[in-house]
């Protein structure tokens, strides 16, 4: 089973969200779905960034990595390099 880190971004709450799952399709639509949480301020959530990992514990690492920087500008730049 492939995991995946990604990263949302909602451009009406300018906000971004990390996470890891292993069906990314399915997730994104629960995130836009107004589920309970802190994807419910918007639904206009879309995948700007992936990685792909063969365990769930790489990608469980990766996510607190990535989650770690606290910082917008560094995720910015994480997302801007992968393009």
């Amino acid at each position: 089973m492939v995991y995946f880190v990604y990263i949302l971004h909602s451009a009406s709450a300018d906000r971004y969200y990390i996470g890891y799952i292993s069906n990314l399709e399915e997730r994104l639509k629960k995130h836009r779905s107004k589920n309970r949480g802190f994807t419910s301020i918007a639904s206009d959530w879309k995948i700007v960034y992936t990685e792909e990992f063969l365990t769930k514990q790489e990608a469980m690492h990766r996510e607190k990595k990535i989650k770690s920087w606290k910082s917008k500008i560094m995720i910015q730049r994480l997302i801007s390099q992968k393009r």
